[in-house]
């Protein structure tokens, strides 16, 4: 019998996946639990219907991705910490507080999970890596200045 997986099933086969299995086996467990569907014309198309929406839709989050990028790429976070001698921070400035800046300062929402930085510990400028989609990562400039 022909089956379109609604969801992973160990062993079987993926999610979006048309295989053939028992009939005695799909009947009697996949179908009750949900997790596949018969592999009729209709449910075929809306199968195939479905991934092209989701193809669209993940192209137009990395083209989004790609012009936040060339926007975050010209930005400048200031940041103020206090300083001791040589431009040493007491404390750091850590990504929760670079996020909260650039919010701030440039209307741009973010989660620090996105940056890819240590805890800045010195006046000055430093770069920071921000991935925005798996594929485009942009260059964030953080200006930390003293009190």
């Amino acid at each position: 019998m022909r089956v379109i997986f609604l969801k992973d099933v160990k062993g079987q086969g993926k999610k979006g996946e048309i295989k053939d299995l028992s009939e005695g086996y799909v009947r009697n467990f996949l179908i009750p639990k949900g997790l596949v569907r018969e592999a009729t014309e209709g449910n075929v198309r809306d199968l195939e219907a479905k991934q092209r929406s989701e193809e669209k839709r993940k192209e137009q989050e990395k083209i989004e991705a790609q012009q936040l990028a060339v926007k975050m790429n010209e930005m400048t976070v200031k940041i103020k910490g206090k300083a001791g001698e040589g431009g040493r921070l007491f404390g750091a400035i850590s990504s929760k507080q670079v996020i909260q800046a650039l919010e701030e300062q440039h209307k741009v929402k973010l989660d620090k999970r996105k940056l890819d930085m240590e805890a800045i510990r010195a006046l000055g400028v430093t770069q920071v890596k921000v991935k925005l989609h798996p594929d485009v990562t942009a260059t964030l400039k953080v200006h930390v200045v003293e009190e």
